[in-house]
C-alpha cells in the first residue's frame, strides 16, 4: 500500500497538469508547459515585417520586393527568427521525431490573429521522403492546429511529384528552378481561401511554387502559416 500511494499521488497530479516537462532545450524541469519559462521567452522574435513574405520592413508595411514582384502567396504569418534557439527546436522535430513539438508549435500559431480560411494544407512531401523520415512534420503541426482551432484540414490537398534536391542543398539562386514543378493539386480549391503550414521560410521559393500550384486549380487566395523565417544573408 505505501509504495502504491506515491503512484496514484503522481497520476493525480499529473491529471491536474501539475507535473511537468523536462525542457526540450535545457533540460530544466518545467511545469505542465513543454518550454520552461527562461527559454520560451528566449525564443527570437520576428521584428516589424513585411506581410506578405515576413521579411524585415520598417512599420510592417510591404516590401519593395514584394512590391515589385509579388510573389504567389498572399501574406505569411511566421512566429519566430530561424535562429538559436528556435533552430534547435525546429529541427528536432524534423530530423529527431520530437512529435510534441509539433503540438507545442500549433499552440504558438493558434494564439496568433489567424487568417479567415476555408482550409488547412500541410505543405507536402515526397513519398520516398516520407518513407525515409516517417512523418511529414508540416503535417503534424497542422493535424495539432486544426484540432485546437476547428480549422478544416485537408492533408491530401497537394502532393509532391518531383522528390527535388533538398533546397537546404543549393544557394539561394538556385532554389527557385530546383523547384518548379514539384506540386500537383489533388482538389479543385475554387473560390477557397487556403493557408499553407510549414516549418520554415528561407527564400519562399517552395512556398511560391505550391501557392501557383493551390492558385491553377482555383485557390482565391494563399496564406502560409510557418514556424519560424530566415533571413537571407
Amino acid at each position: 500500500m505505501s509504495n502504491r500511494r506515491p503512484r496514484l499521488a503522481r497520476c493525480a497530479l499529473a491529471a491536474l497538469g501539475w507535473i511537468g516537462h523536462d525542457c526540450p532545450l535545457c533540460g530544466a524541469r518545467g511545469g505542465p508547459e513543454l518550454l520552461c519559462l527562461a527559454c520560451s521567452t528566449s525564443l527570437p522574435a520576428l521584428p516589424a515585417s513585411c506581410p506578405r513574405c515576413a521579411l524585415p520592413a520598417p512599420g510592417g508595411t510591404p516590401c519593395g520586393s514584394c512590391l515589385a514582384d509579388p510573389p504567389r502567396f498572399d501574406a505569411t504569418t511566421a512566429l519566430w527568427l530561424y535562429e538559436f534557439p528556435c533552430d534547435r527546436l525546429v529541427q528536432a522535430l524534423k530530423y529527431r521525431a520530437r512529435l510534441e513539438l509539433a503540438s507545442f508549435f500549433a499552440q504558438a500559431l493558434a494564439s496568433r490573429p489567424l487568417p479567415a480560411v476555408d482550409l488547412v494544407v500541410p505543405m507536402p512531401l515526397h513519398p520516398d521522403r516520407l518513407a525515409h523520415r516517417g512523418f511529414n512534420q508540416a503535417l503534424e503541426i497542422a493535424r495539432a492546429l486544426a484540432l485546437r482551432t476547428g480549422l478544416t484540414l485537408e492533408p491530401r490537398g497537394a502532393r509532391r511529384i518531383r522528390n527535388t534536391i533538398p533546397q537546404t542543398e543549393l544557394p539561394y539562386d538556385e532554389r527557385s528552378k530546383n523547384i518548379r514543378g514539384a506540386f500537383a493539386a489533388r482538389l479543385d480549391f475554387s473560390g477557397k481561401a487556403v493557408a499553407v503550414v510549414d516549418d520554415v521560410m528561407t527564400t519562399g521559393a517552395t512556398l511560391n511554387e505550391l501557392a501557383g500550384v493551390l492558385k491553377a486549380a482555383g485557390a482565391a487566395s494563399v496564406h502560409n502559416l510557418v514556424i519560424a523565417r530566415s533571413l537571407r544573408r
